[in-house]
């Protein structure tokens, strides 16, 4: 185990009827959610800080050795940023949406359907987990359609994002046979339209779609925030419709935040039981979310 700033903690001080205790508490949980399927956005700082990424592979197979259903749907902004820099282009974003031409998806493709998803199937394996790597073609999984994106201020006008994709279906047969057999997917969130081309869907998108049509018991999402803030930077730990509108509305809700609360409201409203934004930067903030008795980020209410 390790501290926030990653240096071991000496738990030689703690009895072993302490430890036990510890690890009692978490056993209604885990029989709780014993058999269920819980989808995981993973994000943030949790995928560029090497020790987060330790915490976070030996979070995702400890769960699946206890019984529950890890599937994880992984972004990958600041690393295609990185190649974009790298070839001579600056990324330009609308509301929150990456703005993707066609030389943008062939390097969202690479990125995030060769390097980003190895390094998870690799982490994850090496912490002793069976980890498969998909993107949306994969089982014919997201059939996705080009993203038509009304202005927020003005819905009469259309930007266009280019190979940006909005879902049309999720067909979850290759994740629940990989379920099946014991094994942890890792989706990356691309998507194919009827001429067999590419788009880039949002992560978080992509998450909340899934979740619903797994019937998730829980939607988590990694940011590199405490959980969604007011303007005064206090942690919110319930969100309703109502409050969401209104955040959006004063500018509270802005920017990449925007899809990723979209897609969580639409997930608690289709039936997943809990959505939770959660914090990446915390060691091993999976654990704490699901097998824990403290209320950790904000929880996204359907009502």
């Amino acid at each position: 185990m390790t501290s926030p700033d990653h240096t071991p903690v000496d738990l030689s001080h703690i009895q072993p009827r302490e430890k036990a205790e510890i690890l009692a508490q978490a056993l209604p949980y885990i029989r709780k959610y014993h058999g269920k399927t819980m989808v995981i956005k993973y994000g943030g700082n949790a995928m560029t800080d090497p020790a987060l990424q330790q915490d976070f592979a030996e979070d995702v197979v400890l769960l699946k050795l206890v019984g529950i259903n890890p599937v994880v749907v992984h972004g990958g902004g600041p690393q295609i940023e990185t190649l974009l820099q790298r070839l001579g282009k600056k990324g330009q974003f609308i509301q929150g949406m990456r703005v993707t031409d066609a030389e943008t998806m062939e390097v969202v493709e690479w990125v995030l359907g060769g390097e980003v998803q190895q390094d998870i199937v690799g982490l994850i394996n090496a912490a002793g987990g069976k980890a498969v790597g998909l993107t949306g073609r994969d089982g014919a999984m997201i059939r996705a359609q080009k993203l038509r994106l009304a202005d927020q201020k003005d819905p009469g006008l259309e930007h266009d994002v280019g190979q940006v994709g909005d879902i049309v279906s999720i067909d979850p047969s290759v994740v629940q046979a990989l379920q099946d057999d014991q094994f942890i997917p890792v989706v990356s969130p691309i998507g194919f339209g009827e001429k067999n081309e590419s788009y880039n869907i949002n992560a978080d998108v992509v998450a909340a779609k899934l979740a619903t049509v797994l019937q998730a018991e829980k939607l988590l999402m990694l940011t590199n925030i405490r959980g969604v803030l007011d303007k005064d930077g206090n942690l919110m730990t319930e969100l309703t419709p109502r409050r969401i509108d209104e955040l959006v509305e004063d500018g509270t809700i802005s920017g990449g935040m925007i899809p990723k609360i979209a897609g969580a409201l639409d997930a608690a409203k289709s039936g997943v039981n809990a959505v939770h934004i959660i914090d990446g930067r915390v060691p091993h903030a999976l654990l704490l979310e699901v097998l824990g008795d403290q209320p950790f980020g904000t929880m996204i209410k359907n009502r």
